[in-house]
């Protein structure tokens, strides 16, 4: 009897145990699987290499609140989390099991980057760097070298002709070398589309050139349905051997972009890329021109304009001339509106 009754507690403090354990292990699963939080957009979670176990768990507690800290620690017993750097996205409803697993895995989410159309590497350095895990500094830092150049088949000056302002998926700690690259295999794609690098060929240009040449299109008008017949203006002044007299040049070479009225002094800037003092195209692009300002070169109009001058109206529009009495007529009323206006 005495026997039977042992077993009996013994066999109810076992199953309480249990029930005990059952709870409990339901409760932590509960906690592993619930949202991290409701609503809301998508936030991110940025690991560097830099940052320790402890780091990714603070920011974890900035999204969540604060109380995944026990359940770091008990799933991390089994499963211990290695630094892996990333960008991992947090969606409304993520549980901490899921994020915890694409921490530890590398599952991270990419970066959805648009090139943008500027006008200096240094600026293009600063975008990177505010994108991806990239140093702005050391990033124009290599634009500026020639050897880093060369290797991807550019002069530096020449080196914004590799980035085609599209937008791409890439990921958030990819290096310098491996981005390259990745713009590499972009541009090459690029010119096989559309047959641009058969109309680039019939045009005599190279790929370079096309995009320097739209690159002082892009400066010269904002008017996309005006740049074809920018580009076929000159065109006609580089198979004639007359300088380009682009002012957009000008204002690269000054190193003022700002500059909304050119004089004589500007003029007399030497530099490879004033247009008025060397025939041909500058050395290199004097920005990262749009995909249209490209495709406006390649599909520039065919006609016989040498001259451009901006309307005196100012819209962001051309008066063009074939002969240079007709341009001076369109400069002098263009030259009267910035004097009404104050614009020196």
């Amino acid at each position: 009897m005495k026997t039977h009754s042992l077993l009996f507690y013994v066999l109810w403090f076992v199953g309480g145990l249990m029930v005990i354990a059952l709870i409990l292990g339901y409760g932590f699963w509960r906690g592993l699987t619930a949202p991290l939080r409701e609503g809301g957009d998508t936030e991110y979670i940025y690991v560097r290499p830099t940052d320790t176990p402890e780091d990714v768990l603070g920011q974890l507690k900035a999204l969540s609140g604060g109380y995944v800290t026990t359940y770091w620690k008990m799933i991390g017993t089994v499963h211990p989390y290695e630094v892996r750097t990333g960008r991992y996205a947090v969606e409304p409803g993520q549980s901490f099991l899921t994020t915890y697993r694409n921490l530890l895995r590398g599952h991270q989410s990419p970066v959805k980057l648009t090139i943008p159309s500027v006008r200096t590497m240094d600026r293009l350095a600063g975008f990177l760097s505010n994108k991806l895990m990239l140093d702005s500094t050391e990033v124009a830092t290599q634009f500026a070298d020639s050897a880093f150049a060369a290797s991807y088949g550019y002069a530096t000056a020449t080196l914004p002709a590799l980035f085609i302002p599209n937008t791409y998926e890439v990921y958030w700690d990819t290096p310098l070398p491996k981005f390259m690259q990745r713009m590499q295999r972009e541009n090459e794609t690029f010119w096989q589309q559309q047959q641009r690098d058969e109309r680039a060929k019939a045009l005599g240009l190279t790929h370079e050139e096309v995009v320097t040449l739209a690159s002082i299109v892009d400066e010269e008008t904002a008017n996309n349905g005006e740049k074809p017949r920018v580009a076929g203006l000159y065109m006609n002044r580089i198979r004639k051997g007359i300088p380009l007299q682009a002012d957009p040049t000008v204002k690269f070479a000054v190193g003022d972009a700002t500059l909304r009225r050119i004089r004589g002094e500007h003029l007399r800037v030497e530099s490879p890329y004033n247009t008025y003092l060397n025939k041909g195209l500058p050395p290199g692009p004097i920005r990262i021109p749009s995909v249209a300002g490209i495709d406006a070169v390649l599909h520039m109009e065919d006609h016989d304009y040498l001259y451009m001058c901006a309307k005196e109206d100012f819209s962001g529009t051309h008066n063009f001339a074939a002969t240079f009495p007709q341009h001076q007529q369109n400069a002098r009323r263009y030259q009267k509106a910035l004097n009404e206006r104050g614009i020196h």
